[in-house]
């Protein structure tokens, strides 16, 4: 789906529009408008959101939806923008599969119509050293949890990128063994924090930026929120991720978002935001960390990274 440039809200615009609720726990960005998909929104302040930092700034729809990471439509950051415009993110439907009480094939529009769709603005950290801050429309995976209605024995959540070669030409080539494949051990996919996004900047998200469903885990790199998400599964075992099997060495299953551990072939000590010249020190846990430490307590953070 094209956006035209007169259809996209200005970006002082959507910052004048929009009220900064501070809570206890968090900063929410609540909007008085509705996505494509006709969900349900809230205004619930409780919820967890990241605070909008003085030294944050939100990204363009621009800059968000023209440099990205997306193998599926080829290894350049323009590839996503320029090579989807075949791809069909409507209809759509998730799988859920594995240890649940309720498997089942969810229809996409019948969903948002059960869940509550918020706004959050997240930062995203790519293990490349760069970084945006997004304004994300989403809702709490939890409440997609909630109704598969895993056994106990469910400690781990796989999810599956869909696989079509036809409107993905990166899926053609052997750049990655195909589909992409993600994890997140129980608690984690619980986090109020992480969502399942449906849009960016008040519009459905675009094919470039995982339309028509991605993962959001904004203490996590860019890698490990996957896109265009067509199944998910509950296993009871570590699952397979794409990048921790092809390269282990340097993106390990947890991936989270530690400036004491490198990537082999570069810091993760400082990165560059997107629209700006100046690198910054890279936060841990991202900016997260008040409300993330708690999963990884005892936990040697360069040994489980």
């Amino acid at each position: 789906m094209k956006i035209l440039p007169s259809e996209i809200t200005p970006f002082k615009n959507y910052l004048n529009r929009r009220k900064f609720i501070k809570s206890s726990v968090a900063t929410g960005l609540v909007l008085g408008t509705s996505t494509g998909l006709h969900a349900n929104h809230s205004s619930d302040q409780n919820i967890y959101a990241n605070q909008l930092d003085e030294n944050d700034k939100l990204n363009s729809f621009e800059e968000i939806t023209t440099y990205n990471n997306f193998y599926e439509f080829g290894m350049g950051k323009t590839d996503p923008s320029e090579k989807s415009g075949n791809f069909k993110p409507k209809p759509w439907s998730i799988s859920l599969e594995g240890l649940i009480n309720n498997p089942q094939v969810l229809d996409l529009e019948k969903l948002l119509q059960q869940v509550t769709v918020e706004d959050r603005v997240y930062r995203l950290r790519c293990v490349e050293a760069w970084s945006m801050v997004i304004p994300w429309q989403g809702f709490p995976l939890s409440e997609l949890i909630k109704i598969a209605d895993p056994l106990s024995s469910a400690k781990f959540i796989q999810f599956v990128t869909v696989f079509r070669p036809e409107e993905m030409p990166g899926q053609t080539r052997r750049l990655l063994p195909w589909p992409y494949v993600e994890g997140l051990r129980m608690d984690e996919a619980m986090h109020p924090l992480t969502i399942l996004s449906t849009g960016l900047y008040g519009h459905d998200l675009l094919n470039q930026s995982g339309a028509p469903l991605r993962l959001v885990v904004p203490w996590k790199y860019g890698f490990k929120s996957i896109k265009s998400i067509a199944s998910i599964r509950f296993v009871d075992k570590q699952p397979e991720a794409t990048w921790s099997m092809l390269a282990p060495s340097e993106y390990g299953f947890y991936s989270n978002v530690n400036n004491f551990v490198d990537h082999p072939r570069w810091s993760q000590g400082t990165e560059r935001r997107i629209g700006e010249f100046k690198r910054r020190e890279t936060l841990m846990f991202n900016g997260y960390e008040e409300e993330v430490s708690h999963l990884y307590k005892g936990m040697d953070l360069k040994k489980y990274y």
